[in-house]
Protein backbone atom coordinates (compact mmCIF):
# COMPACT_ATOMS: atom_id res chain seq x y z
CA UNK A 1 0.00 0.00 0.00
CA UNK A 2 0.75 3.49 -0.46
CA UNK A 3 -0.60 6.86 -0.14
CA UNK A 4 -1.65 9.04 -3.42
CA UNK A 5 -0.89 12.80 -3.30
CA UNK A 6 -4.05 13.42 -1.91
CA UNK A 7 -3.10 10.69 1.10
CA UNK A 8 -6.07 8.40 0.16
CA UNK A 9 -4.56 4.89 1.04
CA UNK A 10 -3.38 3.26 -2.89
CA UNK A 11 -3.42 -0.47 -3.44
CA UNK A 12 -1.93 -2.14 -6.01
CA UNK A 13 -1.93 -6.35 -6.80
CA UNK A 14 -1.27 -8.70 -4.23
CA UNK A 15 -1.05 -5.39 -1.84
CA UNK A 16 -2.35 -5.52 1.90
CA UNK A 17 -1.85 -3.02 4.98
CA UNK A 18 0.33 -3.85 7.27
CA UNK A 19 2.56 -6.50 4.82
CA UNK A 20 2.26 -9.68 2.90
CA UNK A 21 0.09 -11.28 5.16
CA UNK A 22 -2.37 -13.34 4.35
CA UNK A 23 -6.04 -12.45 5.03
CA UNK A 24 -8.22 -14.31 7.27
CA UNK A 25 -10.17 -16.11 4.78
CA UNK A 26 -6.92 -17.08 2.55
CA UNK A 27 -7.67 -20.15 1.30
CA UNK A 28 -11.37 -19.79 0.87
CA UNK A 29 -12.92 -20.32 -3.04
CA UNK A 30 -16.33 -18.72 -3.54
CA UNK A 31 -18.50 -19.09 -6.93
CA UNK A 32 -20.63 -15.99 -7.16
CA UNK A 33 -23.76 -16.63 -9.20
CA UNK A 34 -25.40 -13.53 -7.48
CA UNK A 35 -26.24 -9.98 -9.01
CA UNK A 36 -27.33 -6.68 -8.38
CA UNK A 37 -26.48 -5.60 -4.85
CA UNK A 38 -27.20 -7.99 -1.35
CA UNK A 39 -25.10 -11.23 -2.86
CA UNK A 40 -22.52 -9.50 -4.64
CA UNK A 41 -21.99 -7.46 -1.52
CA UNK A 42 -21.48 -10.58 0.39
CA UNK A 43 -18.61 -11.49 -1.79
CA UNK A 44 -17.18 -8.71 -1.88
CA UNK A 45 -17.03 -8.41 1.58
CA UNK A 46 -15.53 -11.74 2.13
CA UNK A 47 -12.75 -10.46 -0.78
CA UNK A 48 -11.73 -7.90 1.19
CA UNK A 49 -10.70 -10.06 3.85
CA UNK A 50 -8.92 -12.84 1.51
CA UNK A 51 -11.47 -15.23 -0.34
CA UNK A 52 -10.63 -15.79 -3.68
CA UNK A 53 -13.79 -14.76 -5.78
CA UNK A 54 -15.05 -15.85 -8.91
CA UNK A 55 -18.22 -14.01 -10.04
CA UNK A 56 -20.50 -15.69 -12.86
CA UNK A 57 -22.20 -13.20 -15.05
CA UNK A 58 -24.41 -13.98 -18.45
CA UNK A 59 -23.49 -13.29 -22.05
CA UNK A 60 -23.54 -9.90 -23.43
CA UNK A 61 -24.84 -7.78 -20.42
CA UNK A 62 -23.12 -9.99 -17.01
CA UNK A 63 -24.26 -8.44 -13.75
CA UNK A 64 -27.50 -5.95 -13.92
CA UNK A 65 -26.16 -3.48 -12.81
CA UNK A 66 -23.38 -3.15 -15.36
CA UNK A 67 -25.84 -1.25 -17.52
CA UNK A 68 -27.24 0.57 -14.51
CA UNK A 69 -26.27 3.99 -14.74
CA UNK A 70 -25.35 6.67 -15.02
CA UNK A 71 -23.19 7.80 -12.47
CA UNK A 72 -19.95 6.68 -14.49
CA UNK A 73 -16.67 6.64 -13.87
CA UNK A 74 -14.11 8.28 -15.78
CA UNK A 75 -13.76 5.06 -17.78
CA UNK A 76 -17.51 4.39 -18.57
CA UNK A 77 -18.15 1.76 -15.78
CA UNK A 78 -21.37 2.19 -13.86
CA UNK A 79 -20.59 2.87 -10.13
CA UNK A 80 -23.10 0.96 -8.89
CA UNK A 81 -21.66 -2.25 -10.03
CA UNK A 82 -17.73 -0.98 -9.19
CA UNK A 83 -19.67 -0.34 -5.49
CA UNK A 84 -19.98 -4.17 -4.55
CA UNK A 85 -17.79 -5.91 -7.00
CA UNK A 86 -14.17 -5.39 -6.33
CA UNK A 87 -11.69 -7.99 -5.64
CA UNK A 88 -12.98 -10.62 -8.54
CA UNK A 89 -12.41 -12.30 -11.51
CA UNK A 90 -15.39 -12.96 -14.22
CA UNK A 91 -16.67 -15.63 -15.51
CA UNK A 92 -19.04 -15.62 -18.27
CA UNK A 93 -21.04 -18.88 -18.58
CA UNK A 94 -24.43 -19.25 -20.44
CA UNK A 95 -26.24 -21.23 -18.10
CA UNK A 96 -29.19 -21.82 -20.55
CA UNK A 97 -27.12 -24.25 -22.36
CA UNK A 98 -25.76 -27.67 -20.66
CA UNK A 99 -22.31 -26.46 -21.38
CA UNK A 100 -22.50 -23.92 -19.35
CA UNK A 101 -24.20 -25.91 -16.56
CA UNK A 102 -21.17 -28.19 -16.97
CA UNK A 103 -18.43 -25.60 -16.42
CA UNK A 104 -20.83 -23.97 -13.35
CA UNK A 105 -20.48 -27.61 -11.51
CA UNK A 106 -16.46 -27.23 -12.30
CA UNK A 107 -15.88 -24.35 -11.02
CA UNK A 108 -18.44 -25.35 -8.08
CA UNK A 109 -16.51 -28.82 -7.61
CA UNK A 110 -13.47 -26.63 -6.30
CA UNK A 111 -15.05 -24.09 -4.41
CA UNK A 112 -16.31 -23.95 -0.56
CA UNK A 113 -19.01 -21.89 -0.72
CA UNK A 114 -21.65 -20.75 -3.33
CA UNK A 115 -24.02 -17.79 -3.19
CA UNK A 116 -26.85 -17.55 -5.42
CA UNK A 117 -29.87 -14.99 -5.48
CA UNK A 118 -31.51 -16.39 -8.59
CA UNK A 119 -35.49 -16.62 -8.03
CA UNK A 120 -36.32 -20.21 -5.28
CA UNK A 121 -36.30 -22.87 -7.80
CA UNK A 122 -34.07 -21.44 -10.83
CA UNK A 123 -30.72 -23.33 -9.20
CA UNK A 124 -32.84 -26.59 -9.12
CA UNK A 125 -34.18 -26.40 -12.39
CA UNK A 126 -30.45 -25.40 -13.62
CA UNK A 127 -29.18 -29.18 -11.69
CA UNK A 128 -27.34 -26.54 -9.45
CA UNK A 129 -29.72 -26.69 -6.43
CA UNK A 130 -28.42 -27.56 -3.16
CA UNK A 131 -29.50 -31.27 -2.79
CA UNK A 132 -27.60 -31.61 -5.98
CA UNK A 133 -24.30 -30.27 -4.75
CA UNK A 134 -24.42 -30.80 -1.29
CA UNK A 135 -24.47 -34.51 -2.20
CA UNK A 136 -21.78 -34.12 -5.03
CA UNK A 137 -19.81 -31.88 -2.38
CA UNK A 138 -20.85 -32.28 1.27
CA UNK A 139 -18.54 -29.43 2.39
CA UNK A 140 -20.17 -26.76 0.37
CA UNK A 141 -21.28 -24.44 1.90
CA UNK A 142 -24.33 -22.98 -0.30
CA UNK A 143 -25.90 -19.20 0.67
CA UNK A 144 -29.02 -18.75 -0.71
CA UNK A 145 -30.78 -15.20 -0.62
CA UNK A 146 -34.02 -14.33 -1.64
CA UNK A 147 -37.05 -12.14 -1.34
CA UNK A 148 -39.84 -14.10 0.64
CA UNK A 149 -38.59 -17.23 0.76
CA UNK A 150 -38.76 -20.55 -0.98
CA UNK A 151 -42.48 -21.53 0.24
CA UNK A 152 -45.52 -19.30 -0.47
CA UNK A 153 -43.47 -16.04 -1.12
CA UNK A 154 -41.18 -18.21 -3.77
CA UNK A 155 -43.14 -16.35 -7.35
CA UNK A 156 -42.91 -12.85 -5.71
CA UNK A 157 -40.59 -10.39 -7.19
CA UNK A 158 -38.18 -9.15 -4.83
CA UNK A 159 -36.95 -5.82 -5.42
CA UNK A 160 -35.75 -3.65 -2.56
CA UNK A 161 -37.80 -1.07 -3.18
CA UNK A 162 -41.11 -3.40 -2.92
CA UNK A 163 -39.52 -4.85 0.41
CA UNK A 164 -39.22 -1.84 2.24
CA UNK A 165 -42.84 -1.03 1.38
CA UNK A 166 -44.20 -4.44 2.44
CA UNK A 167 -42.19 -5.15 4.82
CA UNK A 168 -43.46 -1.87 6.91
CA UNK A 169 -40.12 0.06 6.42
CA UNK A 170 -41.81 2.64 4.34
CA UNK A 171 -44.42 2.96 7.11
CA UNK A 172 -41.91 4.92 9.37
CA UNK A 173 -39.64 6.65 7.17
CA UNK A 174 -41.21 10.01 5.81
CA UNK A 175 -42.88 12.68 7.71
CA UNK A 176 -46.13 11.88 9.65
CA UNK A 177 -49.08 12.79 7.18
CA UNK A 178 -46.78 12.78 4.32
CA UNK A 179 -45.96 10.01 1.88
CA UNK A 180 -44.22 6.88 2.86
CA UNK A 181 -40.77 7.04 1.93
CA UNK A 182 -38.27 5.00 1.06
CA UNK A 183 -34.63 5.14 2.48
CA UNK A 184 -32.30 7.06 0.36
CA UNK A 185 -29.86 3.71 -0.43
CA UNK A 186 -31.34 0.05 -0.82
CA UNK A 187 -30.87 -0.74 2.44
CA UNK A 188 -32.45 -4.08 2.99
CA UNK A 189 -30.28 -5.48 0.16
CA UNK A 190 -27.41 -4.07 2.42
CA UNK A 191 -28.70 -5.51 5.75
CA UNK A 192 -29.31 -9.10 3.58
CA UNK A 193 -26.07 -9.14 2.76
CA UNK A 194 -24.44 -8.40 5.73
CA UNK A 195 -26.85 -11.21 7.29
CA UNK A 196 -25.79 -13.32 4.69
CA UNK A 197 -21.55 -12.54 5.71
CA UNK A 198 -22.91 -13.73 8.96
CA UNK A 199 -24.34 -17.06 7.91
CA UNK A 200 -21.57 -17.93 5.60
CA UNK A 201 -18.85 -17.31 8.53
CA UNK A 202 -20.86 -19.49 10.81
CA UNK A 203 -21.29 -22.46 8.36
CA UNK A 204 -17.71 -22.12 7.71
CA UNK A 205 -16.87 -22.40 11.24
CA UNK A 206 -19.27 -25.42 11.85
CA UNK A 207 -17.68 -27.23 8.45
CA UNK A 208 -13.99 -26.66 10.26
CA UNK A 209 -15.34 -28.48 13.15
CA UNK A 210 -17.26 -31.27 11.69
CA UNK A 211 -16.03 -31.50 7.63
CA UNK A 212 -19.65 -30.92 6.20
CA UNK A 213 -21.22 -27.54 5.06
CA UNK A 214 -24.74 -26.27 4.83
CA UNK A 215 -27.07 -24.06 3.49
CA UNK A 216 -27.42 -20.59 4.27
CA UNK A 217 -30.52 -18.48 3.87
CA UNK A 218 -31.84 -15.43 4.41
CA UNK A 219 -35.18 -13.16 2.72
CA UNK A 220 -34.99 -9.90 2.39
CA UNK A 221 -38.34 -9.99 4.27
CA UNK A 222 -37.29 -11.22 7.51
CA UNK A 223 -33.68 -9.59 7.07
CA UNK A 224 -35.77 -6.17 7.50
CA UNK A 225 -38.18 -7.41 10.46
CA UNK A 226 -35.23 -8.10 12.32
CA UNK A 227 -33.68 -5.09 11.58
CA UNK A 228 -36.70 -2.77 12.85
CA UNK A 229 -35.07 -3.48 15.92
CA UNK A 230 -37.24 -1.37 18.88
CA UNK A 231 -39.75 -0.52 15.84
CA UNK A 232 -40.44 -4.38 15.74
CA UNK A 233 -40.61 -4.87 19.23
CA UNK A 234 -42.71 -2.36 19.82
CA UNK A 235 -45.35 -4.23 17.70
CA UNK A 236 -43.83 -7.97 18.65
CA UNK A 237 -43.77 -6.96 22.40
CA UNK A 238 -46.47 -4.33 23.29
CA UNK A 239 -48.61 -4.82 20.00
CA UNK A 240 -48.14 -0.75 19.28
CA UNK A 241 -47.84 -0.05 15.59
CA UNK A 242 -45.04 2.47 15.01
CA UNK A 243 -46.18 5.19 12.92
CA UNK A 244 -44.10 8.07 10.60
CA UNK A 245 -42.23 10.69 12.82
CA UNK A 246 -39.98 12.49 10.71
CA UNK A 247 -37.05 12.62 12.01
CA UNK A 248 -38.31 12.59 16.11
CA UNK A 249 -37.92 8.97 17.92
CA UNK A 250 -40.65 6.99 19.52
CA UNK A 251 -39.07 6.74 23.01
CA UNK A 252 -36.48 9.42 23.01
CA UNK A 253 -36.71 13.45 23.24
CA UNK A 254 -35.50 16.04 21.60
CA UNK A 255 -33.98 13.08 19.61
CA UNK A 256 -34.87 14.88 15.84
CA UNK A 257 -33.57 17.79 13.43
CA UNK A 258 -33.93 21.47 14.38
CA UNK A 259 -33.64 24.18 11.59
CA UNK A 260 -30.95 26.65 12.44
CA UNK A 261 -30.13 30.29 11.21
CA UNK A 262 -28.36 29.11 8.37
CA UNK A 263 -29.48 25.27 7.87
CA UNK A 264 -30.54 21.98 9.67
CA UNK A 265 -28.79 20.04 13.12
CA UNK A 266 -28.86 16.65 13.92
CA UNK A 267 -29.56 16.47 17.97
CA UNK A 268 -29.18 13.11 19.89
CA UNK A 269 -30.07 13.51 23.35
CA UNK A 270 -29.88 10.18 24.97
CA UNK A 271 -30.38 11.07 28.76
CA UNK A 272 -31.13 13.62 31.15
CA UNK A 273 -27.06 15.05 31.89
CA UNK A 274 -27.03 15.50 28.49
CA UNK A 275 -30.62 17.06 28.58
CA UNK A 276 -29.07 19.76 31.19
CA UNK A 277 -26.11 20.02 29.05
CA UNK A 278 -28.06 20.92 26.46
CA UNK A 279 -30.69 23.50 27.77
CA UNK A 280 -27.38 25.28 30.03
CA UNK A 281 -25.75 26.05 26.30
CA UNK A 282 -28.91 27.21 25.00
CA UNK A 283 -29.49 29.66 28.13
CA UNK A 284 -32.37 28.11 29.33
CA UNK A 285 -31.53 25.72 32.56
CA UNK A 286 -34.83 26.09 34.28
CA UNK A 287 -35.79 23.37 31.40
CA UNK A 288 -33.90 20.48 33.46
CA UNK A 289 -35.84 21.53 36.33
CA UNK A 290 -39.00 21.85 34.55
CA UNK A 291 -41.46 18.57 35.56
CA UNK A 292 -42.22 18.27 32.13
CA UNK A 293 -39.11 17.87 30.75
CA UNK A 294 -37.24 16.77 34.04
CA UNK A 295 -37.17 12.94 32.52
CA UNK A 296 -37.02 11.46 29.54
CA UNK A 297 -40.42 9.60 30.01
CA UNK A 298 -41.58 13.16 30.53
CA UNK A 299 -40.14 15.03 27.32
CA UNK A 300 -41.36 12.41 25.70
CA UNK A 301 -45.27 12.74 26.42
CA UNK A 302 -44.67 16.79 26.21
CA UNK A 303 -42.53 16.87 23.08
CA UNK A 304 -43.99 19.46 21.35
CA UNK A 305 -43.93 21.35 23.49
CA UNK A 306 -40.24 20.76 23.98
CA UNK A 307 -39.81 20.70 20.45
CA UNK A 308 -41.03 24.53 19.85
CA UNK A 309 -38.87 26.19 22.90
CA UNK A 310 -36.19 24.31 21.66
CA UNK A 311 -36.93 25.49 17.79
CA UNK A 312 -36.76 29.02 19.40
CA UNK A 313 -33.33 28.98 20.86
CA UNK A 314 -31.55 27.11 17.73
CA UNK A 315 -33.01 30.00 15.42
CA UNK A 316 -30.34 32.18 16.93
CA UNK A 317 -26.96 31.01 15.32
CA UNK A 318 -25.79 28.86 12.38
CA UNK A 319 -25.57 25.19 12.46
CA UNK A 320 -21.95 25.19 12.55
CA UNK A 321 -21.46 27.17 15.75
CA UNK A 322 -24.45 25.38 17.19
CA UNK A 323 -22.80 22.07 16.69
CA UNK A 324 -19.18 22.96 17.83
CA UNK A 325 -20.71 24.75 20.95
CA UNK A 326 -22.81 21.60 21.92
CA UNK A 327 -20.46 18.98 21.08
CA UNK A 328 -17.94 20.99 23.38
CA UNK A 329 -20.60 20.71 26.43
CA UNK A 330 -21.11 16.66 25.76
CA UNK A 331 -24.02 16.85 23.69
CA UNK A 332 -24.26 14.78 21.00
CA UNK A 333 -24.83 17.10 17.66
CA UNK A 334 -23.75 17.59 14.31
CA UNK A 335 -24.77 19.16 10.83
CA UNK A 336 -26.82 17.06 8.40
CA UNK A 337 -23.76 16.30 5.53
CA UNK A 338 -24.60 15.52 2.14
CA UNK A 339 -22.39 12.39 0.85
CA UNK A 340 -19.25 14.54 0.31
CA UNK A 341 -18.98 16.28 3.77
CA UNK A 342 -19.47 13.11 5.21
CA UNK A 343 -16.51 11.36 3.39
CA UNK A 344 -14.33 14.79 4.16
CA UNK A 345 -15.39 14.16 8.02
CA UNK A 346 -14.36 10.74 7.90
CA UNK A 347 -11.01 11.65 6.47
CA UNK A 348 -10.55 14.75 8.88
CA UNK A 349 -10.94 11.85 11.93
CA UNK A 350 -8.40 9.26 10.39
CA UNK A 351 -10.65 6.76 9.49
CA UNK A 352 -9.30 6.12 5.95
CA UNK A 353 -12.64 6.18 4.24
CA UNK A 354 -11.58 5.72 0.01
CA UNK A 355 -9.16 3.35 -1.44
CA UNK A 356 -7.49 3.94 -4.42
CA UNK A 357 -7.28 0.67 -6.52
CA UNK A 358 -5.16 0.71 -9.92
CA UNK A 359 -6.34 -0.23 -13.00
CA UNK A 360 -3.50 -0.59 -14.95
CA UNK A 361 -2.83 0.40 -18.57
CA UNK A 362 -2.81 4.03 -17.58
CA UNK A 363 -6.86 3.95 -16.70
CA UNK A 364 -7.94 6.21 -13.71
CA UNK A 365 -7.90 4.49 -10.68
CA UNK A 366 -10.93 2.61 -8.89
CA UNK A 367 -11.73 4.83 -5.68
CA UNK A 368 -14.17 2.95 -3.42
CA UNK A 369 -15.46 3.53 -0.04
CA UNK A 370 -12.92 1.13 1.91
CA UNK A 371 -13.61 -1.54 4.09
CA UNK A 372 -15.53 -1.19 7.66
CA UNK A 373 -13.85 -4.18 9.46
CA UNK A 374 -10.83 -3.16 11.32
CA UNK A 375 -8.12 -6.51 11.83
CA UNK A 376 -4.95 -6.23 13.43
CA UNK A 377 -3.89 -9.25 12.47
CA UNK A 378 -5.62 -10.25 9.02
CA UNK A 379 -6.61 -6.50 7.65
CA UNK A 380 -8.78 -5.91 5.04
CA UNK A 381 -6.85 -5.79 1.50
CA UNK A 382 -7.85 -4.78 -2.04
CA UNK A 383 -5.59 -6.47 -5.02
CA UNK A 384 -7.84 -5.68 -7.99
CA UNK A 385 -10.59 -3.43 -9.02
CA UNK A 386 -14.06 -4.59 -10.44
CA UNK A 387 -13.69 -7.20 -13.05
CA UNK A 388 -14.33 -5.56 -16.65
CA UNK A 389 -16.70 -7.16 -18.74
CA UNK A 390 -14.63 -9.51 -21.12
CA UNK A 391 -13.97 -6.96 -24.04
CA UNK A 392 -13.92 -4.13 -22.45
CA UNK A 393 -10.59 -1.66 -22.81
CA UNK A 394 -9.74 -0.23 -19.08
CA UNK A 395 -8.17 2.64 -20.56
CA UNK A 396 -11.54 3.36 -22.79
CA UNK A 397 -12.37 6.96 -22.01
CA UNK A 398 -16.26 7.31 -20.81
CA UNK A 399 -18.75 7.66 -23.42
CA UNK A 400 -20.12 11.30 -24.37
CA UNK A 401 -23.26 12.25 -21.51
Amino acid sequence: MVRDADGEARYGSGDRPGGLRPGALDGITIVDFSRVLAGPLVTMVLADLGATVVKVERPGTGDDTRSWGPPHDPTGEATYFLSVNRNKTSAVLDLGTPEGVRRARELVAGADVLVENFRPGVMDRLGLGYADLHAAHPSLVYCSISAFGRGAGAALPGYDLLVQAVGGLMSVTGDPGGEPQKVGVALVDVIAGLYATVGILAALRHRERTGVGQRVEVELLMALLASLSNQAAAYTGAGVVPARMGNAHPSIAPYATYPTADGTLALAVGNDRQFAALVHSLGISELARDPRFATNGQRVAHRDELRALLEERFRDRGTAQWAAELTAAGVPSGPVNDIAAAFSLAQDLGLEPVVAIPRGDGAPDVRLPRNPITLSATPAHYPAPPPLFPGEDPADPAPEP
